[in-house]
This record gives structure tokens, sequence and C-alpha cells, in this order.
């Protein structure tokens, strides 16, 4: 019989994988794509992926034996191995680290993973093992065990196929906080007790509510509805009646009317819209053709379509032809907020064949998605970046919605991936076709289109009778100087706001930057609070009544007395969505108002919670940060108040004017995408910048041509390539000579094209001091896998002198 050895991918950060020899009981079970347990070092267990079976054993150690095969099919395909291994080589990162991304803990168990029991009242201890009796009672003792725990405890190394049983049977789950689940819309609805359904019972009800005029509006509302329409909402009927929730509560109170809620779709079920056979206006037809044909000759194409112009119609209408031929789709979103929204759309047209893939889903559930999609369960994925990961099965279709956002790239930990050019390569390796689409694409794909390299199709026109917004400057310096009542609201902004109110259509106003204060001055001496971790002033959030970091979470009480020399003037400069919340009550105390920034979606349900309260009109104004610009549908906002759009344009870095553009005019398409046509205010000091024209023109290609030309001059993307080198250590001093001397030798072999070391703009986070190299690369003539070969070998040339002991590097390839 044969001696078959294996090589490994550990879910760690080394640089090869590691062969291991194969007992020969388990010739037979191995293949590549399956778990392997293994030993590595002295004492750690882990769940490893087998990457390559041969029957050459290793030049330079002893091949330890794997201890057991998990798997009795694989879980890891080919097409994913190769991504996996496109991704390490692109990003300069290790296989392992794109492993630990890739796949959900459930499936790579290890020694240092903690496991939980499921609920034990609903546990069957009659279908358990003995050893599997023994970890639950060791559960029941401790709630939360490590996996090297229950190997001293049952006394054996392998364990890991035991919990593997334990967790396909429910008995225990990965340690974790349980995150949210998709949650069913629900809605009010109100029905009047039977009783006075006749017609003597409703005169008797009439005169006794003669002194409750309120209470008889209501009733009066109830029945004049009742006969054109089925059901009447809560809501509906407060709105039409204008009786107030008091008269509503005392109704029900007397058990004349029953309130009772029921799960409803998030889609009108009168809209044209979403009808379950796509209908395509005549523009949108005409896209959908050009997209069509030409992915005759070419794999990408760009749908370069104005906010609200109806690409999600065309993206289903594409899924419908792929998932007829039996095929299955990825459509990419850049943030699982814009699943909550689009789920039911494409449930409506796809059933159960859609599955949903994101973080904000428990890690048993992303493996029971995973093992769905490796079987053909599922022929439609709807996820964030992380769903390039999934094993699938004949994809035919890669949708990569607002391609432009900054969210489809990782930045920490490695693999400091962009899920956008990933996808890319994922289309290429299962010959699928890839749509990318945006209203405001990035350069780099709009570059790439206009090169002939993309199909570039146009969608000019917003869908039905939507009419694109119309959009105002209003400047914040002549308001200031003229002291306006407040100073983060102009005159124009606040009777704006007071006028869409009255016609009881809704608001939304975007600042980004979360929190209340985001410094505290001393007005005596200068003095501000900053992190003790790192060098930023900390932000005061009054939700909290603390200050925070927002780098390294520390957390501090509110000082009211400075420190430095005792004096109680404090001044609070800057401002972030709780102040803007606060400043707004004080002038529109009978506004209801809801915030969406990080902070307000912390719990569970929250953000699908403020999302659908907003969209069903219990909210008349939505505060928040750059969330609120990415893809969400609202029918009743006409009004968009921009607060500061100078903090956008400002700020330090080469696609800071195409960012601003992009967020600015993303921002304003959330307006008057109905009927209505809608208003966007955007404040600013520097009104005459050619940014802020460009967004009240609408005019992408003009900011497209300025930007291509000034990148072109000073060597930018998509004309150069990035790589961005982080060198990092607890000693400012040393980081310095690391820098310097990683800066001396990547000079030896790329001369001027290395820039730098520099401190970056903020020098240090969680107590590590920061040196930034920067390589740019031209990429006509360069060969980038060269660059990447020899900066390989400078790396390691780096991490073996004893001089850079203590100091880590972080490279970042793309870090845009």
């Amino acid at each position: 019989m044969k001696t078959y050895f294996v090589d490994v991918i550990l879910p760690l950060a080394i640089g090869k994988t590691y062969t291991y020899r194969i007992p020969k009981q388990f010739n037979d079970s191995i293949a590549v794509g399956k778990r392997v347990v293994v030993q590595f070092g002295k004492t750690k267990i882990y769940s490893a992926i087998i990457h390559n079976v041969h029957e050459k054993a290793p030049e330079r150690y002893e091949a330890k034996y794997i201890l057991d095969v998990l798997d009795e099919k694989i879980i890891v395909k080919a097409e994913q191995l190769a991504l996996w291994e496109w991704i390490a080589d692109y990003y300069l990162c290790q296989l392992g680290e794109v492993m630990q991304a890739a796949l959900p803990s459930a499936l790579k168990l290890a020694s240092e993973t903690k496991i939980i029991a499921a609920d034990l009242d609903t546990i069957d201890r009659n279908e358990l093992n003995e050893k599997e009796y023994l970890i639950l009672d060791a559960l029941e003792i401790s709630p939360e065990i490590k996996v090297s725990d229950i190997i001293k405890l049952l006394g054996q190394k392998t364990v890991l196929p035991i919990l593997k049983g334990l967790l396909d049977k429910g008995v225990i789950r990965i340690s974790e906080e349980i995150a949210e689940r998709y949650k069913p819309k629900k809605k009010a609805f109100v029905s009047l007790n039977p009783v006075y359904e006749d017609q003597e019972a409703k005169r008797e009800l009439f005169e006794s509510l003669n002194r409750a005029p309120k209470q008889l509006d209501a009733v009066m509302t109830y029945i004049h509805f009742k006969r054109s329409q089925e059901k009447i909402s809560k809501a509906e009927l407060l709105e039409k009646s204008g009786c107030g929730s008091s008269a509503l509560t005392a109704l029900v109170n007397k058990e004349v009317f029953n309130i009772q809620e029921e799960v409803v779709s998030r889609i009108s079920e009168n809209s044209d819209e979403f009808l379950k056979e796509v209908i395509l206006s005549e523009a949108q037809q005409k896209a959908f053709d050009e997209i069509k044909e030409g992915f005759i000759n070419k794999e990408i194409a760009l749908l370069y379509g104005v906010t609200a112009s109806g690409k999600t119609e065309i993206y289903i209408k594409l899924i419908h032809e792929v998932v007829d031929e039996g095929k299955c789709a990825l459509y990419l979103l850049p943030e699982i907020a814009l699943t909550t929204q689009i789920i039911e759309r494409l449930r409506f047209h796809f059933g159960s064949k859609i599955g949903v893939y994101h973080s904000r889903l428990s890690e048993n559930e992303r493996a029971e998605v995973w093992k769905k999609v490796l079987d053909g369960e599922i022929q439609i994925v709807l996820g964030a970046r992380s769903s390039v990961f999934l094993p699938f099965c004949d994809l035919g279709l890669v949708i990569v919605d607002e391609e432009h956002e900054v969210s489809y790239k990782q930045f920490d930990p490695a693999p400091r991936y962009q899920a956008r050019d990933t996808a890319i390569f994922l289309g290429y390796l299962h010959q699928a076709k890839v749509l990318l689409g945006s209203a405001t694409p990035s350069i780099e794909s709009y570059y790439n289109a206009k090169a002939g390299k993309y199909t570039l199709v146009a969608l000019n026109q917003r869908y039905g009778t939507a009419q694109l917004p119309v959009i105002e400057i209003v400047s914040l310096k002549s308001d200031v100087k003229q002291k306006a009542a407040n100073p983060y609201f102009t005159p124009t902004l606040i009777k704006n706001i007071e006028e869409t109110l009255a016609k009881k259509e809704q608001v939304i106003l975007f600042q980004n930057r979360r929190g209340h204060t985001p410094i505290l001055l001393c007005a005596t001496c200068g003095y501000s609070p900053k992190c003790i971790h790192c060098d930023v002033s900390l932000t005061y959030h009054k939700s909290s009544g603390q200050m925070h970091c927002h780098y390294c979470g520390f957390r501090e009480d509110l000082i009211h007395v400075c420190p430095a020399c005792g004096s109680t003037h404090l001044q609070n400069k800057g401002f972030g969505t709780q102040r803007i919340e606060e400043e707004l009550g004080y002038l529109l105390p009978d506004a209801k108002m809801a915030r969406l920034d990080l902070d307000s979606t912390r719990s569970k349900y929250s953000f699908e919670k403020i999302l659908a309260d907003f969209d069903e009109h219990r909210y008349d104004i939505l505060i928040g940060t750059q969330m609120v610009a990415k893809g969400l549908d609202f029918g009743k906002v006409s009004l968009i108040g921009i607060i500061n759009a100078d903090s956008l344009i400002n700020y330090p870095d080469f696609r800071a004017f195409e960012r601003s553009f992009s967020m600015l005019s993303q921002v304003s398409g959330r307006a008057g995408r109905r009927d209505i046509q809608g208003k966007v205010i955007i404040q600013a000091y520097a009104t005459g910048h050619r940014i802020l024209e460009q967004v009240v023109n609408h005019d992408y290609e003009t900011m497209f041509l300025t930007e291509v030309t000034e990148r072109k001059s000073y060597g930018y993307p998509p004309f150069y390539r990035l790589i961005k080198i982080e060198v990092k250590h607890k000693d400012n001093l040393r980081v310095v000579d690391c820098a310097n001397r990683l800066a001396i030798q990547l000079r030896q072999q790329f001369g001027e094209r290395v820039l730098g070391p520099e401190e970056p703009l903020i020098g240090r986070i969680r107590n590590y001091y920061i040196n930034t190299l920067l390589l740019k690369m031209e990429r006509a003539t360069v060969s980038i896998s060269k660059v990447k070969e020899v900066l390989r070998n400078t790396l390691e040339s780096y991490h073996t002198d004893k001089l850079n002991k203590g100091s880590f590097l972080h490279v970042d390839v793309d870090p845009y």
C-alpha cells in the first residue's frame, strides 16, 4: 500500500503549506479541499485544508501524521483554492490568512476555539455517546470551554471529529456574539369589533362617542375607508383621521378596535416596479440589450446609471436568465445594510433559491449557507465582500452593485483585498460574466471602460416619472456672519425642512462624523483630551456621557475642569451626528427624528428597525453618516441636507475629490425617487469649489476628465500601481530606524519609485508607532509580478535582520 503525504493550508500567517503524512487507514478518505485534523507545534491542534496530495516526503523535517479526516466530501473547491492563491499572490499575504478570512469559524475548529452549549433543555441525551456526554456535562459546569480543555478532559488529541458531530446535531455552538438575522417586517392593522357590524350597534357607538370627537373621527374614518380597502393599517388610520395615538388607544381599551401585527412584504403590492415579471422601461431595455450584446465579446460590463434609474430591475432580469440556464449568480453589495432593503425584492422574484451571506449572520448560519451553496441548494447569493469566498457551483453571473464603494476594500486584518477586483478574478475562474454598476463609477473602472477593457453601458434617466433632484449650494460663511440662529443650520436649510415637513414628506440630513463633539478644548491653555493609546483626540458621545477613541475603543468620563490648568472654560469644537440631532431638536421640537450611524446600530435588529420605521414614516427626519448614502430607497424623502461639504472635499487623500463627488451625488440621489422632485441643500464654505459645481450639474464626465489628467501628471491610479508598507513598533525611535533601513533596501531595488518613510496623519494607534512607505509603479511599463517577487525577497530579508526585532509590517496593495 502506498504512503501518501498532504500539503495543508493552516489558518496561520505562515509563508508555506505544511506537509503531513497520511496513516494508511485514511488513504481512501483524503482529497484536495477536505479538512484534516493536524498538530502544529507542541500542543496546538488545527483543522487544515488539504492543498495537495503526493508521495514525496519533506526533506528538511520529519512529517507528522494527520490525526483525522473531518469531511466525507470536499468543502473547498479547486476554483476556490485558485482564488485563495491569487489573493495571497496579488495582495502579498499568506495562504493561511486567506483561509482564515474565507472559511466560517464553524468550519475551522482549532484548540483555541471556544464552544458553548445550545439550549440544554432541548437536547436528547440518549442520542449522545459517552464522550459527547462528558463534553455536555463540562458545559453545564462552565458555559464556555476551549477545545484545548476538551482535549485534556477526554485525554485524546482527536476531539475535532467529536465536536463536528455535536455541531451537526445542534448540541453545541461556536462561542460568539450571536449576530442578527434578517427580520421580517411587521405592520399593525386595525379592525372593528364584530359587535359593531350591526347598524343599531353602530348608532349606539356614535352616540356614546359624541363627547370624544377625536375617537369619533377615528371610527368614522375607519368605516369610510373600509368600504374601499380590505385592511387598514394603524399608521394609515392615524394619518387619515388625525385622531392621535391616545384616542386610538382609548378605543382599543373600550374594545371598539382590535390591533393586530402581521408580517408583510417590504414591497408595495400595487407597485409596478416589483411585478414578478420584470417589465423594463424603454431606457432600461436599451441598457439591458447593450449589456447582453457586450457580454458576447467581453467578460466585464460597467453599467453607469444615474441614481433611481432602475439598475436593480436590470440586475434581476439578468439573474432570471442565468437561473433559467441552471447556473448560479452572485450579487455583491458594499454594506450589510443594503441587503435589508433588497432581500425582499429578490425573494419576491426567486423565493428560496436565494441565500444571504454576511458577517452579521452567526458563524453556524454562515456555515449552513456555505454547505447549501456547495450542494447547489442556493442558486443566488446576496452578500457583502466575504461572499466572494463561497463554493459556487457553475457560477454564471457576478454583479457588483455600487462598485465605487470603499467598503469593498478590506483594510485590516490581512488579506487586504478589494472585493470588486477579487469578484472580477472569480468571474474569470468560473468563466462567468461580471457586471459592475454605479451612479458614480470609480475612476479606475470608468477608465477601463473608456479604454475598451470593459463594455460601457449608460442609463441616463430616472425610472418612470422620477426626476433628478434640484441641488442648491448655501454658503455657511455669509450666514454665520449674519449671526444666524444656529451655526450648524443655515436659515435656507431650516426653512426647507419646515416646508418639507408641512407637506408630510421626509428629510435626510448627512454629517459624515459620528458622536457629539469631536474635540473638547480648554479656552485658557489649549489642552485637549487625547487617547492614552493613540495620537487622536477623544470624541464626546452624549449617549454614554463619555469621551471615546474611535480607533482603539478607549473611554474616559467627560471632564468639566481642565486637568492641565484647572480652568472651567472648556469649549466644544466640531460636531457629529449626535450634536446635529440635539440642536435640531431645539429648533424643531415637534419633528420625530432618528439617527443612523455606528453608535445607533450596534444592538440587535437596530439597523433594520430604524430603516423600517423611517420607511413607514414613523420618523420625519433621518440624521446619518455615510450609511445614508449607500443605495437606500425611500419613497417619501424629498429633501436632503448636507451639513458641511468642506470636510469631505478637504480630506488629505488623492481620492478626496472623487470620493466627495461620489458621496455628495449618492446622498443627493436619495431624494425624489418617486413622483415628487427632490431638493438637495449643500452647506459649505468653499461654495465655488469645482466639485460642488459638478455635483450641482450632475457632471460626472468633467470630474472624471479633470481627475485622470491630474493623476497622470502626479503618478496615481489608474496610471500607476500603489503599494503601501506600514512599519509598526512600540518604540517611537526604533520605528523610525526600522523604516529607514527598509527604505534603503527598497531604494536599492526600485530607486525613486519609493516615497517615504513618513509619519502618517495618526502616528500611533493602540500603542504602536507607525511609519509609512509608498511604492509607485508605472502600470504600463513595469511588470507588477516581478516587483512583488523582489518585494517579497526584500521583506524576507528585513524580517531576518535582528535590528528589526519587535517591529512588524503591514503590506497593502492598492491601498484605496
